[in-house]
C-alpha cells in the first residue's frame, strides 16, 4: 500500500476471516491440500506468503493441517500488520496449548506431534524483498491471499514466480474480478455509475509512480500465468457473499460491510461525476441498510493453483 491503512484496518482483516473461509473455492483448496500432503520430499516445505496481513492465511494453513514440516515466511509492507500477525499467532498457539518458542534468528517455532513449522514474519516491500537475492529459486510454495489485485501483475508476477523451485506450487486466492454487487438497489442508474467509477479507481491506482492493481485481476491472471510458463492445476470462483441470516450478519461481518461502504466513499470522495448530495446520501443509505440488516454484498473473485 502507498497510503496508510484505513482506521481499524486490522479489525476489518479479522472480521473477514470467516467470510474468506467459506468463500475459498473448495475444489481449488482440495487440490492444494492434496498436493501438499502427497509431497514426496521429506525436507521442510519452504513457504513464502506475500501480503500476509495479520496472518489469517497462516492460521488457516495450520488449522487445516496442510503444513506439517515447513519453514514459512510471511511478508507485508505494513509493519503494524506484521506486529498484529505475531500477536495473533501467539494467541492461536495459546488457545491450542501449543508452546510457541523463538529461535536465535527471531523465528517462531510451532511444534506439535503432527506439525513442525518455523515461522518468520517480516515487514518488507515485495519487490525489495525479491531483489535481495535476484534469480534465486528459494521457495517450494508461494501464497498470495487477497493481494494480487493490489499490485501490478506485469512487474511483480514474473519475479515472484521466478523464485519458485522447479515444480514449486503457487496458491493465489481471492483475486477480485470486476463485479461489486450491492442489494437492494437504491437508484439503479446511480448504483451502476458508482460501481463503474469505483472499479476505475482500482484500474488507475498508482504506487510510487507505478500502476498498482486492477479491477479485473482474476481474469487477467489466466493470461499472465500462461505468459510466465506456469501450469494451472485448478481455478475457480471464490466470491464473497454477505447477507443477513435470522440472527443478522455472522460474526463481525456488519463491521466488514460498513468498512466496504466507507472504502467506496473514500475512493470516490469529491469525484466530479458524483457532485452534489447524491453520493453522500447514497453512502448514508447503504450504512442504514446494514444497520437494518438489509444489505447484501457480493464481490466476484477467483482462486488459482498451479506450478512452475
Amino acid at each position: 500500500m502507498c497510503t496508510p491503512p484505513a482506521p481499524d484496518f486490522i479489525r476489518y482483516l479479522a472480521a473477514k476471516k470467516g467470510l474468506d473461509d467459506r468463500s475459498l473455492n473448495r475444489q481449488v483448496w482440495d487440490h492444494f491440500a492434496r498436493a501438499l500432503l502427497d509431497r514426496p520430499d521429506s525436507a521442510p516445505l519452504r513457504v513464502l506468503e506475500v501480503g500476509c496481513g495479520i496472518g489469517t492465511m497462516l492460521e488457516r494453513l495450520l488449522e487445516r493441517g496442510v503444513l506439517t514440516r515447513a519453514a514459512y515466511t510471511g511478508i507485508d509492507v505494513e509493519a503494524e500488520l506484521i506486529r498484529a500477525a505475531a500477536q495473533r499467532l501467539h494467541g492461536y498457539a495459546a488457545s491450542r496449548q501449543v508452546p510457541l518458542t523463538t529461535d536465535s534468528g527471531g523465528s517462531m517455532l510451532f511444534s506439535t506431534p503432527a506439525q513442525d513449522v518455523r515461522i518468520t514474519l517480516e515487514a518488507a516491500d515485495l519487490l525489495d524483498f525479491l531483489d535481495r537475492e535476484p534469480g534465486k529459486a528459494a521457495w517450494d510454495l508461494l501464497v498470495a491471499h487477497a493481494v494480487l489485485d493490489l499490485i501490478d501483475l506485469d512487474s511483480a508476477l514474473p519475479p515472484l514466480l521466478s523464485r519458485l523451485a522447479p515444480g514449486g506450487l503457487f496458491y493465489f486466492s481471492l483475486n477480485f474480478d470486476g463485479a461489486t454487487i450491492l442489494e437492494p438497489a437504491i437508484d439503479p442508474d446511480l448504483d451502476a455509475l458508482i460501481e463503474t467509477l469505483y472499479h476505475r479507481t482500482m484500474d488507475t491506482r498508482r504506487c510510487q509512480g507505478r500502476p498498482s492493481g486492477s479491477s479485473r485481476t482474476g481474469r487477467r491472471l489466466f493470461g499472465r500465468l500462461k505468459e510466465a510458463s506456469a501450469r494451472l492445476i485448478a481455478a475457480g470462483s471464490s466470491d464473497w457473499v454477505v447477507f443477513p441470516g435470522p440472527d443478522g450478519y455472522p460474526g463481525d461481518e456488519a463491521y466488514f460491510l460498513h468498512f466496504i461502504i466507507d472504502t467506496i466513499g473514500r475512493a470516490l470522495h469529491g469525484h466530479p461525476e458524483l457532485a452534489g448530495s447524491r453520493f453522500p446520501a447514497w453512502i448514508a443509505q447503504r450504512h442504514r441498510q446494514i444497520e437494518a440488516r438489509e444489505l447484501i454484498y457480493i464481490a466476484h473473485q477467483l482462486d488459482f493453483l498451479g506450478y512452475i
